[in-house]
């Protein structure tokens, strides 16, 4: 597996995967024509991807529907539910593949696990990409994608623990947030709120506490423009950083156009 982040903040979110026999995004947070701009940046072609993997309906995570809809051959994974209330917004209909939350399946190469996440949408998920044939140039391999969760419940620590890479949001630093003069007190309640996003402390908290996790790659996303800093976010996870030598930790700018590939591929 190959995989690069597209953007990841409020403004939007989406990703790319790549496998021997498919090249998927995770989630469609931009426009039409900006995934086609950020993909070419990279060489690839937004005719190339074969699926979209939806993690719930907010605009973040689906602005690019309108326009990934007129390519035919596209298909929209997603529960019935985050499908129904993405639909809802589009004229053109979408060529879906629902599944149910909690149960796995397969797409081309690839083993899909959706599992249920605290959020404020209809039905949102995060995901775990598996793929992989345990040979020599392709050991078995798996990334998370987790973000817009105001916790993380016992379950969703247990299906992320196994994982090679995980995305993971730190959504927002909670002094700066407090101090925030954009957000309403009604915004920020919803934000810190166990339907909303992750702190800083909280996602610390969350990969400081797992048990014998095999994470070897974490990625922390989604960060807040406005009430979060690729700098805070560094110094905030310093210490584990500096705890495992294993353990490689990057942020995610959200000033970036594009992240840095990673390669699952070879022996870590």
């Amino acid at each position: 597996m190959r995989f690069r982040i597209l953007g990841s903040s409020s403004s939007g979110n989406a990703a790319l995967l790549i496998t021997p026999q498919c090249k998927v995004l995770i989630d469609a947070g931009f426009s039409g024509r900006r995934l086609r701009d950020k993909l070419a940046g990279i060489g690839e072609k937004l005719e190339s991807i074969d699926a979209v993997f939806l993690t719930h309906e907010h605009g973040d995570h689906t602005a690019g529907l309108r326009g990934l809809s007129r390519i035919p051959h596209i298909k929209f994974y997603a529960n019935r539910d985050t499908a129904r209330a993405a639909q809802a917004k589009l004229e053109r209909k979408v060529n879906w593949g629902l599944f149910e939350t909690g149960v796995s399946f397969s797409f081309a190469d690839l083993k899909v696990h959706p599992f249920s996440i605290p959020h404020d949408a209809h039905d949102p998920v995060g995901y775990i990409f598996e793929s992989g044939d345990g040979s020599l140039f392709s050991p078995f391999r798996k990334m998370a994608w987790l973000t817009d969760l105001g916790y993380a419940p016992q379950l969703v620590k247990e299906r992320i623990r196994d994982c090679d890479l995980l995305v993971l949001e730190a959504n927002h630093d909670l002094e700066l947030l407090e101090r925030c003069e954009k957000r309403p007190w009604s915004t920020k309640q919803r934000i810190r709120g166990r339907h909303g996003h992750l702190s800083n402390e909280a996602a610390y908290e969350l990969l400081a506490e797992a048990q014998s996790p095999r994470w070897r790659h974490i990625c922390l996303a989604h960060l807040s423009k406005d009430c979060n800093c690729p700098n805070l976010v560094d110094r905030h996870f310093e210490p584990l950083r500096n705890g495992s030598h294993n353990l490689h930790i990057d942020v995610f700018d959200p000033a970036l156009e594009i992240g840095e590939e990673y390669n699952l591929a070879g022996h870590w």
